[in-house]
């Protein structure tokens, strides 16, 4: 547990410092949203919206793939959006 988050959970991962964006916060799904946390400031923010039916998510350098159902989705964290 970690800032209130289970990080054993699949919609909830961590940015490693040093890999490339978002080190150190970290990345849930939310009420059909990819949010972000910042556990110094402990503000959170809405990265993308819409996204109904994640099961997992990953994150890998700048991108986190969002596995639904049926495909797979990947967020930018460099462009801020979806790829």
């Amino acid at each position: 547990m970690m800032d209130g988050f289970d990080m054993s959970s699949p919609l909830v991962c961590e940015g490693i410092v040093g890999d490339g964006c978002g080190g150190g916060r970290i990345f849930f799904i939310k009420e059909d949203a990819l949010m972000v946390h910042d556990p110094v400031t402990k503000e959170e923010m809405v990265l993308c919206d819409n996204l109904k039916g994640v099961q997992k998510i990953d994150k890998h350098g700048c991108h986190i793939t969002l596995s639904l159902k049926e495909n797979n989705l990947v967020f930018d964290l460099s462009l801020m959006s979806l790829v």
